[in-house]
């Protein structure tokens, strides 16, 4: 398994994906925290959304939201999708991110990217797609790690030590 591969599925620097998410119901997703600009849900909804954008610039499909705000859920999408079939999504998509990382002729391909609205497309390899997703991620698991915390659901109870 290669690094690339290994820090979007396996967390290698940070805690993993299946780590982070393991344990938390639709309640605790959901739960708006005091101060937080977003629920657990939508942060990861959030990465799920730029995730899938990365994968269909990776494919040649050139995807961009109309506006920044639109990488986040409405009320319609939240109630369209539960937890667990975002969190399903999610790890049906950083599976193909993780697959492509681990296929070296296709790193180096140029393709496209999302610049801001009115700005021409930037170019860049499939590695440089996976490394930025990389790293969105690990920021917004963060994210979703201090939520934890604050709820007081973190660390997983997995990973408590009990005597």
């Amino acid at each position: 398994m290669s690094e690339l591969e290994q820090i979007l599925a396996g967390g290698r620097e940070h805690a993993a994906p299946d780590r982070v998410l393991g344990g938390l119901g639709e309640e605790l997703a959901h739960r708006q925290i005091t101060g937080a600009p977003h629920t657990i849900y939508q942060e990861l909804w959030h990465i799920a959304f730029w995730l899938q954008r990365s994968l269909d610039w990776v494919a040649g499909v050139e995807m961009r939201p109309a506006r920044p705000e639109d990488s986040f859920p409405g009320q319609s999408e939240t109630e369209r999708e539960t937890w667990a079939e975002l969190c399903e999504r999610f790890f049906r998509g950083i599976g193909e991110a993780a697959a492509i990382a681990d296929d070296p002729a296709r790193l180096e391909r140029v393709v496209g990217s999302a610049s801001h609205p009115g700005v021409p497309v930037r170019t860049m390899t499939v590695r440089e797609h996976l490394e930025g997703l990389a790293a969105h991620n690990a920021y917004h698991f963060g994210r979703i790690v201090l939520l934890r915390q604050i709820c007081g659901a973190w660390p997983p109870a997995s990973d408590r030590v009990t005597g």
